[in-house]
């Protein structure tokens, strides 16, 4: 009675100030005497519940030389059952109760998925806690599996936006794990079918209750929701392993690549300059996300000059991706002709000094904040988008700091951003000593 009592004081305490949020849904909040989180949020559709689970590991966490590359291959031996639950047997259950499932991983993070009718709540409960509490992979299943990583990895190998991304990661960063894709370094994929032992480590410092978030959305009682978790999850004993994550130094001067593309592509160019980790309450980042879209988004004047009235790319793109700790502000173009990547480079370079040396016009930014706002509202527009977008939309911020009131803090956060601000964030950042430019031509560009 008395563990009841605290678990049920715990989701009052948790339970948001609904009226003033902008995250459109009530939700609760709970944690499990293990350290699992769970977040229930209820919502009136025609009858599907999302169910997924945020796990706190990416390539950020691979931190042991040759061993890059894990968080992803877990992200595909997850699917290879428990002796509960084979591998068979998991998907025959699946396909019974219409399951729609899947999963990916990231930088900071992993997540899995299932979406499925509502009345099969405490099956999924059941088999999802199954896997991650008792995976069972034999050596012969742990390298068939490392060989469709490396085979993954060749595939991906082939997309020119692959090798820009890796070559721009491996340049940009000498000590941070996010020197390596998720995907990890090659050599280590090619060696993975030797590290059996070192898998189970790795699954047992990482798949553990208090590194684990479950979110729970769609057409279900929360209260039956809770217990059926607390009944399938409290045997899952917590973990002690912490990480310690390397620390980028300081930039202190432009660095550069060029890729040889083998085969047809056209020219790609990339431009980063290192920029803060996310916090919701960072102006900082607040600011350097809004300026993004302003300086290079459809609406933007480069976008106008060099996709639609000169016709010298075919996309220009900023992006400000959340990360846990200092990443890269990266500008992305595609150019239709060899020569005008020194064009587009430098029509780049002069849109960041016009963002230093004048404030953008306040209208703009206040109609981009509400772009942003609504944007997001209206992800969650049908039964569908709602539970494909509940994890699209908010796994990073739940991933990233743990509660969905980060919603409201970043949203709160744009809302203070004054052109002032972005002016200031533009001067900071943009410098040459930070900056990162890579470009990529194929054989014919």
């Amino acid at each position: 009675m008395k563990r009841r009592l605290i678990l049920f004081l715990f989701i009052l305490i948790a339970s948001p100030a609904w009226s003033e949020s902008i995250f459109p849904y009530k939700y609760q909040e709970a944690k499990l005497e293990n350290g699992l989180k769970v977040i229930l949020v209820p919502i009136d559709n025609a009858g599907l519940v999302s169910y997924t689970t945020v796990v706190n590991v990416g390539s950020r966490h691979e931190i042991e030389p040759g061993h890059t590359g894990f968080a992803h291959f877990f992200e595909h031996m997850m699917f290879r059952g428990t002796k509960k639950y084979p591998a068979d047997k998991y998907s025959e259950i699946l396909l019974e109760i219409g399951g729609d499932q899947n999963a990916f991983t990231g930088e900071d993070f992993t997540v899995y998925y299932v979406h499925f009718p509502r009345r099969f709540l405490e099956k999924v409960v059941d088999i999802e806690s199954d896997r991650f509490m008792n995976l069972d992979y034999s050596l012969s299943a742990f390298q068939t599996e490392a060989k469709a990583v490396l085979g993954e990895y060749n595939k991906n190998f082939a997309n020119p936006f692959f090798q820009l991304e890796e070559k721009l990661n491996e340049i940009a960063f000498e000590k941070s794990t996010y020197e390596h894709t998720a995907m990890g370094f090659l050599k280590d994929i090619q060696d993975m079918p030797n590290q059996f032992d070192y898998s189970r480590v790795f699954f047992t410092r990482f798949y553990r209750p208090e590194n684990c978030i479950i979110i729970v959305s769609g057409k279900f009682n929360p209260e039956e929701a809770l217990s059926l978790i607390k009944k399938y999850y409290s045997a899952w004993k917590p973990g002690d392993y912490r990480p310690e994550i390397p620390k980028e130094p300081e930039q202190t001067q432009e660095r550069k690549a060029a890729i040889h593309y083998e085969g047809d592509t056209l020219p790609l160019l990339s431009i980063a300059y290192k920029a803060p980790a996310f916090h919701p309450a960072s102006k900082e980042f607040a600011a350097l996300s809004l300026l993004s879209d302003l300086a290079f988004g459809e609406t933007s004047l480069l976008f106008q000059k060099l996709v639609l009235q000169e016709q010298k790319a075919d996309f220009v793109s900023g992006e400000y991706i959340p990360h846990m700790d200092d990443y890269l502000f990266n500008i992305a173009a595609r150019l239709k002709n060899i020569q005008d990547l020194s064009v587009a480079e430098q029509a780049i370079f002069e849109t960041l000094e016009q963002m230093k040396q004048k404030p953008v016009e306040a209208k703009r930014l206040e109609d981009l904040k509400s772009n942003r706002k609504y944007s997001f509202l209206m992800s969650f527009d049908t039964s569908k988008s709602i539970t494909n977008g509940f994890y699209r939309s908010m796994a990073p911020y739940l991933a990233l700091i743990h509660g969905v009131a980060a919603v409201d803090q970043i949203f709160k956060t744009y809302d203070s951003i004054t052109p002032g601000d972005i002016q200031n964030a533009a001067k900071q950042y943009f410098q040459k000593e930070k900056r990162i430019v890579v470009t990529l031509t194929g054989a014919k560009s």
